[in-house]
């Protein structure tokens, strides 16, 4: 059965808008320059991610894209630019997001991140979400740290493992459940879209443990499914906020994860 890669996305600086590229290059740390950069918060030293919105929401204002080999430019909800090789780009992102941040290009040994449980059924055991509980937002929804990189090399700014990979057939099912709600591919923020030579539905589950081929060369292993989070629900560019996007995977592709639970 053959399967066409459609869409190559990479996110230099994390939770910032990315660039959709034509081609790119695939290494032991997924395509290469992804999550090149990340913000430390100062006041917290954690990493900024937008899955804890009331402190991150603005970095999907931003967008991030190379201008050469190391070089990142960002653009910023007004339109002004910024460049990471710039002395005053913390100065520049601190300002823009109204909180003290470094622009780091290794994470520190004890990276972490924060995410908050919107109010709704099936997002993640009760076990994990009380396990990792470091507070309540004021809406009453639970906030947890965990670290970076369960499955990704030390130092890098991934959340889980290195390389996102998606199927316009999961997209297609989606928008059968649910018709009104606004199942963007931009919401899940793939490295990845494959085209797939099959009938609508969530074919990703049963790729978990087979090695894939994309392109001429690249051979990826798939380890685990995508677990989905508050980021997917907020507003980027003209999408809107909608949480239905996130109710409705929640409600239709619970899934075991080894070690995580249902």
């Amino acid at each position: 059965m053959s399967h066409r890669v459609v869409g190559i996305w990479r996110y230099p600086v994390k939770s910032m808008l990315g660039e959709e590229l034509s081609e790119c290059a695939i290494g032991p740390n997924g395509v290469v320059g992804d999550r090149a950069y990340a913000l430390i918060d100062l006041e917290g030293g954690v990493v900024a991610s937008a899955k804890n919105p009331r402190k991150w929401a603005g970095l999907l204002g931003c967008q991030a894209a190379f201008v050469d080999a190391s070089v990142v430019e960002i653009t910023l909800p007004d339109g002004s630019r910024a460049r990471t090789d710039e002395p005053a780009i913390d100065a520049v992102l601190s300002k823009e997001l109204g909180r003290e941040v470094h622009l780091a290009s290794t994470a520190p040994d004890d990276r972490a991140f924060e995410e908050v449980w919107p109010d709704m059924e099936g997002l993640a055991p009760e076990t994990v979400i009380a396990g990792t509980n470091i507070g309540t937002e004021e809406t009453g929804e639970r906030v947890s740290r965990f670290p970076l990189g369960a499955a990704a090399p030390a130092g890098t700014f991934f959340d889980l493992s290195v390389l996102h990979i998606m199927t316009t057939a999961t997209l297609a099912h989606l928008r059968k459940l649910n018709p009104t709600a606004g199942f963007d591919v931009r919401r899940y923020r793939p490295n990845v879209l494959v085209e797939a030579a099959t009938p609508p539905g969530f074919v990703e589950n049963d790729w978990v443990g087979r090695t894939l081929g994309l392109g001429d060369t690249a051979k990826v292993q798939v380890t685990m499914a995508t677990m989905r989070c508050v980021m997917t629900t907020l507003a980027q560019q003209e999408l809107p906020a909608d949480r239905e996007t996130l109710r409705t995977i929640a409600s239709h592709n619970r899934i075991d994860i080894p070690g995580l639970g249902t």
